[in-house]
């Protein structure tokens, strides 16, 4: 399996059945609900953390109805942070089509939200694993810590790489994890012969999460510079940061980082940041640390038998570092 599309197409009659599983729990009795709900499914986008908890059942022998279950949960869970995160962010298109609170504004699209959070939970219920229902609600918490301690980097100024990993590893990667851990669960798989394939997941994650950060650092199709959103925040990524650790010349790390203590960061500051990390190694350094999380994956990977299921998750990984969005 050399391509994600691939994937998506070996695994597309379980992906449909999990797909009916999220439109059934979300059904509701009240038109506006259902009309946002439908709305907003109409737009998928490559629904990776599904087929994360699919692989992972696929990859230790099954796949039954719990799995799917417990896909759907996952895929409820995460779609209900970005519908907090485009409130919060006050963002108005996702995958280019206009996000809930933009069209039905910010206290529809918090319930909304909530709604999915609420069937993600129902959805792990019905899967009858105990270690299902606890990973979501652990999870809940992880995503919700992660998202904090973002604000809490950016706002105190946090300006090392160990904080942004970890930042990253409860925010992204704890969701990647849980992925692959319940779809093993759902088949009876222990703790302990999944824990290099988790393990495996949590680099997966991280490296999405980077990958996704240097997005930043490049023009946007649409308005034709550096979108630099993350800058905008106060968000510093991987490129950046490595780039105020090493830069050559002192000094203008420390103007950089002035610039960044200030925050209200102005077209052309964030320009100025964005070809900052750029002239000091700042995407080549991110792009090897992927590479190096990705040897480390590789070796856990390759602790279990060869498998065309192997082969997905190492597919998947190259994917990630490679894909342009």
């Amino acid at each position: 399996m050399q391509h994600f599309e691939t994937i998506q197409t070996v695994l597309a009659p379980e992906l449909r059945q999990m797909n009916d599983i999220i439109r059934r729990q979300l059904a509701t009795p009240n038109h506006l609900m259902n009309t946002i709900i439908e709305s907003y499914l109409k737009v998928k986008g490559k629904q990776i953390r599904p087929v994360l908890v699919l692989l992972s059942a696929k990859f230790f022998g099954g796949l039954n109805e719990d799995t799917l279950y417990a896909g759907a949960a996952l895929e409820m869970l995460h779609n209900a942070s970005l519908i907090h995160d485009d409130v919060v962010d006050e963002t108005a298109l996702r995958r280019g089509v206009s996000t809930v609170n933009a069209s039905w504004g910010n206290h529809l699209a918090v319930l909304v939200g909530d709604f999915f959070v609420s069937n993600a939970l129902a959805a792990g219920i019905h899967t009858g694993h105990l270690a299902v229902i606890s990973a979501l609600s652990d999870l809940g918490k992880e995503l919700s810590l992660g998202e904090v301690d973002q604000i809490c980097n950016a706002r105190e100024h946090i300006l090392d790489e160990e904080s942004y990993i970890e930042m990253i590893r409860k925010k992204t990667a704890s969701l990647f994890l849980n992925c692959v851990r319940m779809g093993a669960q759902t088949v009876g798989v222990t703790d302990e012969e999944s824990d290099r394939l988790v393990k495996f997941a949590e680099l997966l994650g991280i490296v999405f999460q980077i990958r996704d950060d240097i997005f930043d650092y490049f023009h946007d199709s649409r308005i034709g510079k550096p979108s630099g959103n993350d800058l905008r925040e106060g968000k510093v990524s991987l490129p950046l940061l490595h780039a105020l650790a090493h830069a050559a010349d002192k000094e203008e790390a420390e103007r950089m980082r002035a610039l960044l203590r200030r925050g209200d960061l102005s077209a052309r500051e964030i320009e100025i940041l964005v070809d900052f990390a750029k002239a000091n190694g700042g995407i080549e350094y991110s792009f090897a640390y992927m590479r190096r999380l990705q040897g480390e994956a590789s070796l856990l990977l390759d602790s279990y038998p060869p498998s065309e299921w192997r082969d997905a998750f190492t597919s998947l990984f190259e994917f990630i570092i490679e894909r342009d969005r």
